[in-house]
């Protein structure tokens, strides 16, 4: 007497088969909504309920495939059943029309029906009892082509490939360097902490590089995006996870393109871009155009400097911390508990440059740090025209990064420099403004402004008389 597994299988016109398990929460067609959304910059958690998933599920599939998209987002061919089709057979089946009837309805032929309600139906109840989750979770399986990666068929290759990624650092002589111990945590490393020292050659180096030392050896060949894809996603079998941390980026996932478009600052606009600024700002010849920024010390303490460009002179804000840094964590969406939030930063340059006469207070240069967000309102409560730099050029406020590097003779990095009062800042900012400086004739910034400040009076005087 054949056994219930063995009339099953022949009903179901497949062989037995063990259980993969339970059908996953969904199918092709949602991973590929969820991959799109990826594309598009949007977060997993968005992107997942794009795709019609719990956001936690969406952030699994991001981490398991490191970043990367393991699906093709091309959609599947007018020949292949889709999900909302087995749905309505599904529902056809419950109410018991025949394979005719519901391909009449669906628009198929009787006979992919048939093979349909045949291939793909659950048989763990001892019957063909078709689901359209299961049914989807059968046809997935099926078309999976498994392929062995070339990293992990070729040893030599993935050896070759690991060496230049996770090599040891050596001396000159030869003798291996170890470096710090640096255990791996599956995520970034933070900025000031130690990295694994390695070869660390980037994939593009190695996947140009095999060419090169094996000319005739057309097993030795591996893209630089497979090389990627082995190290990012899971089950791969190919390079360890725990190897991008030799990389130069050090991440544990990859960033889509798009999200790192999106990275740029709301509150910047073209409007307010250092093009924009007068020309007289950038030729000194008109008083009262500033350049600023922030020093940053241990533990996210902070210094603001203002410098002005024409006579060098310096003021210094003090940013203390608010009394819960450091007892309770940060509200969310609230001020930085830190000190240097938007509007602690806003108000300590207005309390400043408002003590200077209107002549001085005609442009403020920044950079695009966050800190800034406020500008708009700092504008309206001192009328002082805010620019931004463009990203990562320093040289566009070379005044204030000059003036930063005299001013870590009194704040070295690395210190707290929230242990330095208000009176302490005024005492450095006097004693800096008091040196002699070459670019202005060996007068000091304190005797510049002071030119600059009777030459207002006597403009003045003269304009009344």
């Amino acid at each position: 007497m054949e056994g219930s597994a063995v009339r099953r299988a022949r009903a179901a016109g497949r062989k037995p088969m063990r259980s993969p398990g339970r059908p996953p929460v969904a199918g092709r067609e949602e991973r590929q909504r969820f991959w799109a959304a990826i594309a598009e910059g949007q977060p997993s958690e968005r992107a997942a309920v794009a795709a019609g998933v719990s956001p936690v599920v969406g952030t699994r599939w991001f981490r398991e495939a490191g970043g990367m998209p393991t699906i093709s987002r091309v959609p599947l061919s007018g020949r292949y059943l889709s999900f909302a089709e087995r749905e309505e057979i599904a529902i056809l089946t419950a109410q018991r029309f025949g394979v005719r009837e519901i391909a009449g309805r669906v628009g198929r032929s009787p006979s992919t029906i048939s093979r349909e309600l045949r291939r793909n139906a659950a048989t763990r109840g001892g019957k063909l009892d078709y689901r359209a989750t299961t049914a989807q979770w059968h046809a997935d399986r099926r078309a999976r082509r498994p392929k062995t990666a070339k990293l992990a068929g070729n040893d030599a290759l993935r050896e070759y490939v690991q060496d230049r990624l996770s090599g040891m650092v050596a001396t000159a002589d030869g003798s291996p360097v170890a470096g710090p111990t640096v255990r791996w945590i599956g995520r970034r490393h933070g900025r000031r902490t130690d990295r694994r020292w390695a070869t660390a050659w980037s994939p593009e180096q190695i996947a140009n590089r095999l060419p090169v030392e094996f000319p005739d050896d057309e097993a030795m060949r591996v893209s630089h995006e497979a090389i990627y894809q082995a190290l990012y996603v899971q089950g791969r079998g190919a390079l360890r996870r725990e190897l991008t941390a030799c990389l130069r980026t050090g991440r544990a996932l990859r960033v889509p393109r798009a999200r790192t478009r999106g990275r740029g600052k709301k509150f910047v606009t073209p409007d307010v871009m250092i093009s924009e600024r007068p020309a007289e700002a950038a030729d000194r010849a008109v008083p009262g155009h500033w350049e600023g920024d922030l020093i940053l010390g241990l533990d996210s303490s902070a210094i603001g400097t203002l410098v002005e460009r024409t006579t060098r002179f310096t003021m210094l804000l003090n940013l203390p911390r608010m009394e819960e840094h450091g007892q309770q964590l940060r509200e969310h969406n609230g001020p930085p508990l830190a000190g240097h939030g938007a509007e602690a930063v806003r108000d300590a340059i207005a309390a400043a440059i408002t003590t200077l006469p209107e002549q001085l207070r005609r442009s403020l240069t920044w950079d695009q740090g966050a800190e800034m967000a406020q500008h708009v309102q700092l504008r309206i409560d001192t009328d002082l025209a805010v620019y931004f730099c463009d990203p990562h050029s320093p040289w566009q406020r070379g005044t204030n990064e000059n003036t930063n590097g005299l001013l870590r003779q009194y704040f070295p990095k690395g210190t707290d420099l929230s242990r330095h009062s208000a009176s302490d800042l005024a005492a450095v900012a006097a004693t800096l403004n008091s040196r002699p400086r070459k670019t202005l004739g060996w007068k000091t910034p304190a005797e510049a402004l002071n030119d600059q400040l009777l030459s207002f009076q006597q403009a003045g005087v003269a304009t009344t008389g």
